[in-house]
């Protein structure tokens, strides 16, 4: 075991370049999206109105297996590309598990996790465009500043809707957000119609990643020489997430190894669906037979709990509609820690493999989470965010699974994010305050009624 490395680096050099298109190979595509008015597939000038133009042709592709990565994403994504992928033996040890553990670790840049890959992407192409402005929404946080990393280095003005929960539990989030220049409105807020729509309909609310896309998407619509940018859900977002699970793949070669199970946590699906599409393909193909775990939280079950149909991507109907698993686009999930999973619906590739068969789920309540959390940080030295936590939990009860039956299975987990600016969490962990909430089947039913009917 000794001889096996502890942490493997692909060179500079090993950068993909190109992102694999999973829907490209998938024999089974997902259903596609409709404008809410004809019923109607909506068509790439549609989406031309809301988000840049090469978004609007990668979120439509579904035919090309691989799409290049432009030389100007390439050159910034060798400020922190490629990630290690990190065999984690101390975990091995505590666990006293025959399985071998690796994940595949996101943190290691400014913005503390996986959301530049596609942030790069998504600013470069507005900037290509002539585009001045961009609006977006954020849970936690990551994916804000992300997006705010990137228009500064692009020379794009940027506004972030950050759901208000998330605002409030972290404040610090928030100012490296605006450090990187960018304008942050908690939402929903009393600056747009649908913001002020949903505060009067839900006082008090904490909001959630529907109401702030409402937001954001409005703004983008109404302002000149601006488009909407998104962090999840959407296709062309898994596309640039794919480099995860290439860059892990060619690790794991290194390695000389094969993973038996793949896990990533799942709030709207995108560093999941990147992390597994290499391997999902295999899987697609019959080259290898690994599973997939979706790891969601209990207090947002969009796969365990929810309804596999089509719904709004937002609080505020204003997006095309999507046919995902859902939890009701008027779910407004519980104030959590995990804010980058509080989002009511899947993305479609994710739903569409999890409807196949190909994919499983669990879900897991946030005193579960931090448990493991604070195991991972004490004996692998790196604090996990919150989202990226669900991950950890699962991939320890899938090894200790392992230690009842004495299987020696290779375990794969993707590492999203740090947890840094998740101190008031670790906070509560450490008095003992922490508390947990999953919704009655009766909160779920009620929510699951406001679909689309058609």
């Amino acid at each position: 075991m000794a001889s096996i490395p502890y942490k493997i680096f692909l060179s500079e050099n090993e950068i993909p370049k190109q992102w694999l298109n999973l829907r490209a190979a998938m024999k089974n595509k997902p259903a596609p999206m409709l404008d809410p008015e004809t019923k109607q597939p909506v068509t790439f000038e549609q989406l031309q109105r809301v988000f840049c133009d090469e978004l609007a042709r990668q979120e439509l592709n579904e035919t090309d297996l691989y799409i290049d990565i432009p030389e100007g994403i390439i050159d910034f994504y060798k400020m922190f590309r490629p990630s290690p992928t990190i065999r984690a033996y101390n975990l091995e040890r505590e666990l006293g598990t025959p399985a071998h553990i690796y994940y595949k670790y996101e943190g290691a840049n400014t913005s503390g996790s996986h959301k530049l890959n596609s942030a790069v992407a998504q600013v470069y192409y507005a900037k290509e465009q002539g585009i001045t402005s961009l609006t977006t929404e954020t849970g936690a946080g990551q994916w804000g500043t992300a997006l705010a990393m990137a228009s500064a280095f692009y020379g794009v003005d940027l506004t972030v809707y950050m759901v208000k929960g998330s605002a409030m539990q972290k404040p610090h989030r928030k100012e490296v957000i605006r450090t990187f220049g960018a304008e942050v409105i908690p939402s929903p807020s009393m600056t747009t119609e649908v913001g002020r729509r949903i505060n009067e309909k839900f006082p008090n609310t904490t909001g959630s990643l529907g109401c702030a896309i409402s937001e954001a998407v409005e703004k983008a619509t109404t302002t000149e020489n601006c488009r909407y940018v998104l962090g999840s859900v959407m296709n062309h977002v898994l596309l640039h997430q794919s480099i995860i699970g290439l860059e892990a793949k060619a690790a794991l070669q290194k390695y000389g190894v094969y993973p038996d199970i793949v896990i990533g946590c799942a709030g709207g699906g995108s560093n999941l669906g990147g992390l597994i599409a290499p391997f999902a393909v295999d899987k697609i193909n019959g080259t290898h037979n690994p599973e997939f775990l979706a790891v969601e939280p209990s207090s947002c079950p969009s796969l365990t709990r929810g309804s596999f149909v089509y719904d709004y991507g937002d609080t505020g109907h204003m997006t095309p509609l999507i046919k995902m698993y859902t939890l009701g686009s008027e779910y407004i999930p519980a104030s959590s820690h995990a804010g980058g999973l509080r989002y009511h619906g899947m993305n479609s590739v994710v739903s569409q493999l999890y409807d196949d068969g190909l994919m499983k789920a669990t879900s897991y309540k946030q005193t579960e989470v931090f448990d493991a959390a604070t195991t991972f940080a004490k004996v692998e030295g790196i604090l996990p965010a919150p989202e990226s936590s669900h991950a950890i939990r699962a991939a320890m009860d899938e090894a200790l699974r392992c230690k009842e039956t004495g299987e020696e299975k290779v375990i794969l987990f993707g590492l999203t994010g740090t947890g840094y600016f998740d101190m008031p969490a670790y906070e509560q962990v450490n008095n003992g305050t922490m508390t947990d909430y999953v919704p009655t089947d009766d909160e779920i039913k009620k929510s699951i009624e406001s679909l689309p009917k058609f």
